[in-house]
């Protein structure tokens, strides 16, 4: 069937609830929070399950997908940008994911940059990987926190606000690595 003729899908507002449930338990569980606008909550649910259905992943509603798994693996929900800019900005760049503040209604969510690198800085740092070989050279590419309630480690800039294991703030985070 060409792309002419190939029905739209919409997703039902049974599918966009069930996906919000699903992410909401998720997050709460890992010490997240979705952000507190419903309405805007419920437009990326359904442009997550658009793009599930187009694509065969939930990329980012927000970004422009290229449908190449290789080239979008950084932007599938929650993409890898969302704890840099919880920690920087309180809210991810589509607004999904929100900082307890935020979702407390605590403080305002303002406009946020996109950290996402341009196509040909992801080309270019990719070439560069194929070509020396190796991705990491000399240890880890993030220090690596510890919860020292449980054990849980991560890897990245700063800890976790809260250990998705425990539950303990991210006082409670030692550098590891």
């Amino acid at each position: 069937m060409d792309q002419e003729n190939k029905k739209r899908y919409i997703p039902s507002d049974e599918e966009k609830e069930s996906l919000y449930r699903k992410l909401k338990e998720e997050a709460e569980q890992s010490g997240y929070f979705l952000g507190p606008d419903r309405e805007l909550v419920m437009t990326l649910m359904h442009g997550l399950l658009v793009n599930q259905e187009r694509f065969g992943y939930m990329s980012c509603p927000c970004r422009l997908a290229s449908g190449k798994i290789d080239e979008d693996r950084d932007m599938i929900c929650p993409c890898d940008y969302r704890d840099p800019d919880l920690d920087e900005y309180e809210t991810c760049y589509c607004s999904l994911y929100v900082s307890e503040r935020v979702a407390k209604g605590e403080h305002e969510v303002g406009s946020i940059p996109e950290r996402r690198p341009s196509r040909e800085e992801r080309l270019a740092a990719a070439e560069k990987k194929e070509t020396s070989g190796k991705e990491i050279t000399g240890g880890p590419a993030y220090p690596v926190w510890r919860c020292k309630v449980c054990g849980y480690l991560a890897a990245r800039d700063n800890p976790p606000g809260v250990c998705p294991i425990c539950k303990a703030t991210k006082e409670r985070f030692e550098r590891f690595m």
